[in-house]
């Protein structure tokens, strides 16, 4: 069956650090790009970062570039999203995602989903 796992969140207070990750099984991980979205209350779900599947070039939103990082260990099966500088705003149930596109920037190209953790960032 495939799995993606993700775990690492919690409540941290504005300002501190949370790394994410997102363990995978059940599919060829190499050959899949990772992204992380997120969910806040009240809001859709949007999209937070991505790591291609081959060369590991990453993508970011806007409101988070410079603050997250997104990296993958081939070996573990994992990928991971540490996210420092953290505001109130970044409080949402974070998803990571498999696509099998180069890239999956679109949220449409993601063929595997996970469940989510919940990040919750108060001021």
């Amino acid at each position: 069956d495939v799995q993606l796992q993700a775990s690492g969140g919690g409540l941290v207070q504005a300002g501190g650090s949370l790394r994410l990750s997102c363990t995978a099984s059940g599919f060829t991980f190499d050959d899949y790009a990772i992204g992380w979205f997120r969910r806040a209350p009240g809001k859709e779900r949007v999209g937070v970062s991505c790591i291609s599947r081959t060369d590991g070039h990453t993508a970011y939103a806007s409101s988070v570039k410079g603050r997250f990082t997104i990296s993958r260990d081939n070996s573990k099966n994992t990928v991971y999203l540490q996210m420092d500088s953290l505001v109130p705003e970044d409080t949402a149930i974070y998803y990571c995602a498999a696509s099998s596109s180069y890239m999956g920037t679109a949220m449409d190209e993601y063929d595997y989903w996970g469940q989510g953790t919940l990040v919750t960032v108060s001021s």
